[in-house]
């Protein structure tokens, strides 16, 4: 069922977002080459908890920690570990969720540690390019497939694979909620969006292959098929009348 949210749920949803903004921007000025990602999910924590919050991720289905963290080859879903130590010339994605007094924000951002290579840069750049093709014309009554259309026009016209198995969501009192956002579909198609509905839009790029799959041995971490690098970027979109507003910016 999707949830239409009040002007007061708007409010609560907008002050989660903000904490999830500024945990990301946190996490990104200590992020560096030597920490393990274990370390990466503690400064995760140690941000979210400060501002009375919660990281919706901690315990989610039996998620053991406060923000999935995938590096290189690893689309999302990465459980943080003291044996994965972050290297000169890894990408790394940051997905953190918080809840506030009930509600949710959810955003993620591929960071760059040290000397990556050009063919990284511009993986990490066209991905964060297919979030902002997703948010032109839309509004209160675009087709959902709109968003998977622009994302998958923008990142297929790179030369990159849109990974088809994962996908964005709706959001409020829940992490996840209806509808799916898919980053790809046929234009014109799918409901129509409505004023009130908040979503996450989450590009998942590959170098390579679309095509994914998921680690039996932990039931959570999520590879591209051709061990090729994967970018991930993510924001929490209020849809609007007129618009669409960014609220983890």
């Amino acid at each position: 069922m999707i949830r239409i949210k009040s002007p007061e749920e708007i409010e609560k949803i907008r002050a989660a977002c903000r904490i999830v903004r500024d945990t990301l921007g946190f996490v990104g000025s200590k992020i560096k080459a030597g920490m393990t990602t274990k370390e990466v999910d503690a400064l995760v924590y140690k941000y979210i908890t400060s501002c009375g919050a919660y990281p919706s991720s901690l315990g989610y289905e039996g998620f053991p920690a406060s923000a999935c963290i995938s590096v290189n080859d690893v689309v999302v879903h990465g459980i943080p570990s003291d044996d994965v130590i972050l290297v000169d010339g890894d990408i790394v994605s940051v997905d953190v969720t918080a809840e506030k007094d009930g509600y949710n924000g959810d955003a993620a951002r591929t960071f760059t540690i040290g000397n990556v290579s050009e063919e990284k840069k511009r993986l990490v750049k066209v991905t964060e390019e297919c979030f902002f093709k997703a948010l032109e014309g839309l509004r209160a009554g675009t087709p959902l497939y709109d968003i998977g259309y622009a994302v998958q026009t923008h990142a297929e016209a790179n030369g990159y694979g849109v990974v088809r198995a994962l996908t964005g969501h709706g959001i409020g009192r829940d992490m996840h909620e209806d509808p799916s956002v898919p980053n790809f579909g046929k234009k014109g198609t799918g409901i129509r969006l409505k004023a009130g509905m908040t979503i996450c839009i989450e590009p998942m790029i590959n170098l390579g292959t679309w095509k994914v799959w998921q680690d039996a041995a932990d039931g959570w971490t999520v590879r591209t098929m051709d061990g090729l690098p994967s970018a991930h970027y993510e924001n929490t979109v209020l849809v609007t009348r007129d618009g669409a507003e960014i609220l983890t910016l």
